[in-house]
């Protein structure tokens, strides 16, 4: 079996979550906080619980562990949302929180897009899902 050409994004993906873990060691976050928060500030200020867990891939146990503790801290408040969906919401002192911890990181991720034409965005979003789909579609023959 050959392994190089799929072990190149898997070893590309790799290498770009440890840089996200540097940047959330950098600014005194867990990987999972810094997660929850960049979720919930790409969706404003308040986001369903359950969309954390999708949108990260987190574990519900961890998501929710991660939460009692930033609500604990005054980061975010719980509301109740439809059904058993809940709503996690940024404090004022959450949104500030999140300004100087999250905000760089948009900030970032925005210099390096803007870097790529216009082109090179749309064919990385294009190979992307590809990916994605493919996996989805191997994995559902493999389990």
């Amino acid at each position: 079996m050959h392994y190089l050409k799929a072990g190149q994004y898997t070893y590309l993906a790799g290498e770009i979550n440890a840089l996200y873990h540097e940047a959330a060691v950098k600014m005194g976050l867990s990987d999972s906080v810094q997660n929850i928060l960049y979720v919930i500030c790409e969706k404003g200020t308040r986001c369903l619980q359950s969309e954390i867990s999708r949108l990260t891939g987190i574990s519900r146990q961890t998501i929710n562990s991660a939460i009692r503790k930033l609500e604990h801290e005054g980061i975010v408040y719980l509301e109740p949302g439809q059904g058993r969906n809940t709503v996690v919401c940024l404090t004022e002192q959450g949104e500030a929180y999140a300004q100087k911890t999250i905000q760089p990181l948009f900030e970032i991720e925005n210099r390096i897009w803007n870097d790529w034409t216009e082109e090179e965005q749309e064919e990385y979003l294009r190979l992307t899902r590809k990916y994605r789909d493919g996996l989805k579609t191997y994995l559902k023959t493999m389990l």
